[in-house]
């Protein structure tokens, strides 16, 4: 969820302020993409905007169509990334975009044409023809949803939530619905059907009631939809793309897995801290410093960091308490310190997700043997040894706390995403990392209705 806490915090001032604002998500992607299904824009009627959903391509024409393509309520556009831009006998770029039966697009022909040539009220000139064809050559397609601010805050709102209690949720979001809606034998049940609703599907797993983000009632319709999209199992990807088909109805949706901030505790505040936090904070994690000495772990030395405490090292109550499900890294150039929080936190290799020691191989090891001469029972030890990575970070090259933090963010990120990297130097047998594809996996649910 990178770029989420500065998307929260411009929604929060544009309401403040009263001004109107569209987010924009995407919620599938087809061969290449930049992003993933999930990643969001905030446009503010004033120009303001945080958040990225391509790699700087597709925001320039986002940004001047996004009021225009919510004008009638939310709806979903889809963007062309290939390299199929059809040119005229001059030379220039023709104003077309290829659609497919798939595409939506909340205009007629005429309109679109208009659009283009007028430059005006969200049109875009003759410079932005390639632009509008996107033919980057990526040969992907993106699929965006576009909603006014006042029907996206539900979603930030729970977002925002998640965040403050550490609890991820499961959302629905709907992308399209056949024209069974359009039909006059039951008209009655479309608004029940508003591309971009979502639905908490945890909420409906431990209730078994159907309530959506902003919404309370529904067709029997839905529920049988929802009913569906709570038996569907997520990979271990936090978003896919899902087909229900249930009667009459076929509705496609966006399975969501929001999850909380990744969360980083560094033991030790010196000044080789620093570059850490920021690199940390860059990605949106929840950073935590820690150190024995009150006159290190100061607010003022790391303003950026979410918490800055100065814990004793006996507390190993409150050690496991912020290292759990968390990176830790060691780094205090303490041998007290370190061997006191390595002492605790080898016991327990389960409370966190990963584990890392600063300094050279035979300083940790001068550790480990210290405190395994006074346990009466050390095999206790060689889970936590073994997920321990130490010497602590990746090998990237260059000098300084600025590459050290860069290599220890390097290989936390791997570790956190099950990508690990084979790397002279580092303690743990660690593998090949595979391809990630940008494409939202796609499912179909087949309803016995």
């Amino acid at each position: 969820m990178n770029q989420v806490a500065d998307i929260l915090k411009l929604a929060i001032k544009a309401k403040q302020q009263g001004i109107d604002a569209v987010l924009a998500t995407v919620v599938r992607t087809e061969g290449s993409a930049y992003r993933r299904a999930g990643a969001m824009m905030l446009i503010c009627e004033d120009g303001r905007s945080v958040g990225m959903i391509s790699g700087g391509c597709l925001e320039p024409h986002i940004i001047k169509r996004a009021f225009w393509l919510t004008r009638n309520g939310a709806n979903v556009q889809v963007y062309q990334t290939g390299d199929d831009i059809k040119y005229a006998d001059d030379g220039q770029a023709q104003a077309g975009v290829k659609r497919t039966n798939s595409d939506i697009y909340d205009g007629s022909d005429s309109d679109l044409y208009n659009d283009l040539n007028s430059g005006l009220d969200g049109g875009l000139d003759e410079a932005d023809f390639d632009e509008l064809n996107f033919g980057l050559g990526c040969n992907g397609r993106v699929h965006v949803l576009f909603e006014r601010l006042t029907t996206a805050t539900p979603l930030l709102e729970t977002i925002r939530n998640v965040r403050r209690t550490q609890q991820p949720i499961t959302v629905a979001t709907l992308i399209r619905a056949n024209d069974y809606q359009h039909q006059n034998s039951i008209s009655q049940n479309s608004d029940n059907l508003q591309i971009g609703m979502r639905i908490n599907l945890d909420e409906y797993r431990s209730l078994g009631s159907v309530s959506a983000l902003g919404k309370t009632a529904f067709s029997s319709i839905l529920a049988n939809t929802v009913e569906e999209l709570a038996q569907y199992k997520l990979s271990d990807k936090n978003a896919e793309y899902v087909t229900v088909e249930n009667g009459e109805v076929t509705t496609e949706w966006l399975v969501q897995r929001l999850q909380p901030q990744l969360r980083l505790l560094i033991c030790g505040a010196g000044n080789d801290v620093m570059p850490l936090v920021t690199m940390a904070k860059l990605q949106d994690w929840h950073v935590t410093v820690i150190d024995s000495r009150a006159q290190y772990a100061t607010r003022m030395r790391f303003p950026q960091a979410d918490a800055v405490m100065s814990l004793s090292l006996d507390d190993s109550e409150a050690l496991l308490k912020l290292s759990n499900n968390a990176a830790v890294a060691l780094m205090s150039h303490s041998l007290s310190q370190d061997r006191a929080r390595l002492a605790i936190l080898l016991k327990h290799p389960d409370n966190y997700r990963y584990l890392g020691q600063l300094g050279p191989r035979y300083r940790t090891e001068r550790l480990i043997n210290e405190i395994s001469i006074n346990i009466s029972n050390p095999t206790m030890l060689e889970a936590g040894i073994h997920k321990l990575h130490y010497p602590i970070g990746y090998k990237l090259g260059g000098d300084g706390p600025e590459a050290l933090a860069l290599g220890i963010m390097a290989q936390i990120n791997a570790v956190m995403h099950n990508q690990d990297a084979p790397v002279s130097g580092s303690h743990n047998n660690v593998s090949n990392i595979s391809a990630v594809s940008s494409d939202t996996n796609t499912n179909t649910v087949q309803s016995g209705v």
